[in-house]
Parts: structure tokens; C-alpha cells; sequence
């Protein structure tokens, strides 16, 4: 079979499963079977493929038609136009954590920002991100994984950026050894009921989805806990699930009432992001709720 061949019919069979994007994921397949490039794969289509590199190509292929995310078949992913490697210990970054990472930079540019702690970190994408972005900025990133700090440590360093990426093992916000300026979390919002009932934690690891009965247990606990780690006028920057924001501004405002709340859509219009920034007018739109 020639691999212009090979292309058609796995892009075929993954659109006839609902792949989304079939053609783009037959393509990223059989370059990871083969370890070549787009360009050399584009360049040699009339290439016969060996019965081994065709017998890897259909294992891979048959690992995708299990669920299985093509990000740990390849072993990469896209983040703020960054590559990542990941694997199955750690979360696959998602599109809209992406503006965490931009809440951050706008932040920088109001005030500075020396030191960020990016908690729960797994592979390390935002605090990567961050540190990229911010050369003269000090960023700890913690994970209770040390599997998850693995990964981590591999793009910091594949990135140049492991001197100012301080990777620490612990629960939330204990691995600190001293106030940041900047708490940034993407911690597990997902109610365990719906992670039982969609199966999502077959292949990404439960820890980093699971979030209890509401979603919020480790949320919760991450604001109760912030006082004394951020510095005098310091901010907060954290991810939530669609339903969730009123809830968790309404505990932040009821735990910081002279701080400024905010809450911000991705781009499907999900309130994604809680903003806190310690040492304003009380601005708290419509979250009186607590958690």
C-alpha cells in the first residue's frame, strides 16, 4: 500500500467513527508510525509502505478508534503556539486554559509581576507559557504528581526555561516557600458524577478531572488556603466549568471583600475565568453565592 493510499483509507475509517478532523489525524498518525516529518511525507506519497510500517500504522490507528486522545498516541500538543509533550499522566491542555496564560500577560503589563505560582501544574504548559513570555519573572509550578513533574520538568526544559521554572511536589499551595504575586490555577473542575458517567477518566488521569460532587472541592479548598501566600496587593487567576463562576466569585468576595472580582468568557461566551486582585474597591458583579 503507497501512503497516499494508506492516508485515504484511515481518514475514511476515522470519519466514518465521528472523528472529528479525520483527515488531519490519519495524516499525524502515519507520520508517528513512519518518525518523518509533513514535509517528507508530502514529498515521497507514492512510497510503498512496508508490512511493518503498515502493521504500526493500523495499531495506531486502532488505538484512536479506542477514544484514546491522538495527543498521547503522538506524544504532543499545541499550547499558545507552543509544542508540548504529554502523556497519560498529565491533563491534555486545552484551547480555552490558553487564556489564563493571556489574563497573565495583561496583568504583567498593569503591575509587576516577580514571582507566579502555577498550581496543579501537569505538563507544565502554563507555567512554560509564562515564563516564556515573562523572562524576568520567578514562576513555581506545583503538582501532588510526581509523574505530572516529570512531563513538566521535560518541556521546561525543552523550552530553555527550567532556571525559572521552579518545580515543586505538594498538595496545592504548600510547596511555596514564600508569598507570589500571582496564583494561577487550572485545578479539576469536573463533578466526579459526570467523569463516571462519560467514561473521561479511561484515558486522562482522574486526578487531574475529578473535582468532587459539585466540581469545586479543590477549588474550595485552593481559596481558603490563599491568604498568606499572596503578596500585599497579589492576584488570583483561576479556570472554572460552565455553571460554576457565580459560585466561586461569590466564595472569593465572601473570603476578600476589598478585592476586585472579575469574571471573564472564552471565546464560546463560557465564563472561564475568575480574576481576584487583592487590595481594591470590592467589585463583585452578581455573586453572592457562596460554595
Amino acid at each position: 500500500m503507497k501512503l497516499n493510499q494508506a492516508l485515504h483509507q484511515a481518514g475514511e475509517v476515522l470519519a466514518h467513527q465521528d472523528i472529528e478532523d479525520s483527515a488531519l489525524e490519519s495524516e499525524l498518525l502515519l507520520r508517528q508510525a513512519l518518525g518523518i516529518s509533513r514535509v517528507e511525507l508530502y514529498q515521497d506519497l507514492n512510497r510503498e509502505l512496508s508490512s511493518g510500517e503498515e502493521a504500526g500504522f493500523e495499531r495506531l490507528i486502532s488505538r484512536r478508534l479506542s477514544g484514546e486522545p491522538i495527543a498521547y498516541i503522538t506524544g504532543h500538543r499545541e499550547f499558545f503556539g507552543l509544542d508540548f509533550y504529554v502523556d497519560a499522566s498529565v491533563l491534555i491542555p486545552r484551547p480555552e486554559t490558553e487564556l489564563l496564560v493571556e489574563k497573565a500577560l495583561s496583568l504583567a503589563r498593569e503591575r509587576l509581576i516577580a514571582t507566579i505560582a502555577d498550581i496543579g501544574t501537569g505538563s507544565g504548559a502554563i507555567a512554560v507559557s509564562l515564563a516564556l513570555n515573562l523572562p524576568q519573572t520567578k514562576v513555581f509550578a506545583t503538582d501532588v504528581s510526581a509523574s505530572a513533574l516529570k512531563v513538566a520538568r521535560l518541556n521546561s526544559q525543552r523550552h530553555g526555561v527550567l532556571d525559572r521554572v521552579c518545580l515543586r511536589q505538594g498538595d496545592l499551595l504548600s510547596p511555596l516557600p514564600e508569598p507570589v504575586d500571582l496564583i494561577i490555577a487550572n485545578l479539576p473542575y469536573v463533578k466526579q458524577e459526570e467523569v463516571s458517567r462519560r467514561g473521561l477518566a479511561i484515558f486522562e488521569p482522574e486526578l487531574a478531572l475529578a473535582g468532587g460532587y459539585d466540581g469545586l472541592r479543590r477549588i474550595r479548598e485552593l481559596c481558603h488556603k490563599l491568604g498568606d501566600r499572596l503578596s500585599p496587593g497579589g492576584s488570583l487567576l483561576l479556570e472554572v466549568g460552565i455553571g460554576q463562576s457565580r459560585a466561586v466569585a461569590g466564595l472569593l468576595y465572601s473570603l476578600f471583600p476589598f478585592a476586585k472580582i472579575e469574571i471573564t468568557p472564552d471565546l464560546s461566551g463560557i465564563d472561564r475565568v475568575i480574576s481576584l486582585i487583592l487590595g481594591l474597591t470590592p467589585v463583585c458583579p452578581d455573586a453572592k453565592l457562596s460554595c
